[in-house]
């Protein structure tokens, strides 16, 4: 029995050890993994804060200083879907820096929702302009019949606080304003984004609240396009008609619906370089950056390419600024939460090749 016993025992000190050898071993290999993923996740740039969610960066010089005016991300507790409830921001804060690689200062809250008098819902991306001692705030909310439409606030200071006019910019809808205003002074308001951003449902100026949820369907027609509109002198109305921001291939046609890599799909921006207009946009479902250039801000506009693979995350949206004779991209990624609703913005420099066109940028670095 003694001798049966001690069999036993060492079958199962056997067992135990052999056990103890393998979890180690397995333990051994998921820290490598672990290890190989982190190695893995790369990133070209890093969070300008941390302290809250930011996203849609649009960036200036006001005063020889940088200002960023970005959406404000928060965890609202609304469910993902195509319509972009989930985004459900509800105020901004201005960031600032002297210069890049410098430190940011998060301001106090430059506009709230609860302010715009005519605004239900949903505070997305917005941008900034200065004329004539007074900054302008650009901003898209659904009205409180949760229709998209682009509002301003104004205020003697960058960072704000803002106050919102009693009604949304006349003729404006839509999401994503982009304001440029020309070396002659005039300024120029581009806009639009399709699916969430509602601009599918808009025809001949006319709001269709049975419309498509998407621009699918015609697959084999033009192509949804952002919108331009001059700005009056006032800078809160527009002077003229809002036209179409056409986009042509080199060969002069235009971009259809099912070219889902380089048609428009939101977050237009426009910049000048050696006397070109530069519109640049994100192809949304698709996730580039990508640029078109013209003679004139009105276009028509010539697909040069992508000038930036897509981010970690769901949406792409950026601004392009010079800064002391350099040109940066700012855009923004999901590094710190790892959701698609909780972003935070980035910065890094910008090329232009001697062709014209845009150096690639690879934002999550190599893999």
């Amino acid at each position: 029995m003694l001798k049966i016993k001690a069999k036993v025992m060492l079958s199962l000190t056997l067992i135990a050890a052999v056990g103890a050898s393998c979890q180690q071993r397995n333990n051994g290999s998921n820290e490598k993994n672990a290890a190989t993923t982190a190695m893995k996740k790369t990133y070209l740039s890093e969070p300008l804060v941390s302290e809250i969610y930011t996203a849609d960066p649009s960036a200036h010089i006001f005063n020889g200083k940088i200002y960023i005016y970005p959406s404000h991300d928060i965890e609202a507790g609304v469910k993902e879907n195509d319509n972009g409830d989930h985004f459900d921001m509800r105020d901004y804060h201005v960031l600032s820096m002297d210069s890049i690689g410098g430190k940011v200062t998060v301001h106090e809250v430059a506009l709230s929702v609860k302010d715009i008098p005519w605004a239900g819902r949903q505070l997305w991306a917005p941008d900034a302009a200065y004329k004539d001692g007074t900054y302008y705030l650009y901003f898209p909310v659904k009205d409180k019949n949760d229709v998209f439409r682009i509002g301003v606030a104004t205020s003697e200071k960058p960072e704000g606080p803002f106050k919102a006019a009693a009604k949304p910019i006349d003729g404006s809808y839509s999401i994503d304003p982009a304001v440029f205003t020309d070396t002659d002074g005039n300024s120029y308001m581009y806009f639009g984004g399709i699916w969430g951003g509602q601009l599918q449902r808009w025809k001949d100026g006319k709001y269709d609240a049975n419309g498509s949820k998407t621009d699918t369907g015609k697959e084999n027609e033009p192509a949804l396009t952002a919108k331009v509109a001059k700005l009056g002198k006032d800078m809160a109305s527009f002077d003229g008609k809002v036209k179409d921001v056409v986009i042509l291939d080199k060969d002069g046609k235009p971009l259809l619906t099912k070219d889902h890599d380089r048609r428009f799909f939101e977050g237009a921006w426009m910049h000048k370089y050696n006397g070109k207009y530069y519109f640049t946009y994100s192809t949304g479902d698709t996730h580039f950056l990508a640029s078109a250039v013209a003679d004139s801000p009105w276009g028509p506009f010539v697909y040069q390419g992508t000038f930036m693979t897509p981010v970690e995350g769901w949406t792409t949206h950026h601004s392009i600024v010079e800064i002391k004779g350099k040109w940066y991209l700012f855009y923004h990624d999901t590094q710190l939460s790892g959701k698609t609703h909780l972003r935070n913005i980035k910065v890094t420099e910008l090329t232009h090749n001697t062709d014209g066109t845009i150096a690639l940028i690879e934002p999550n670095g190599k893999k």
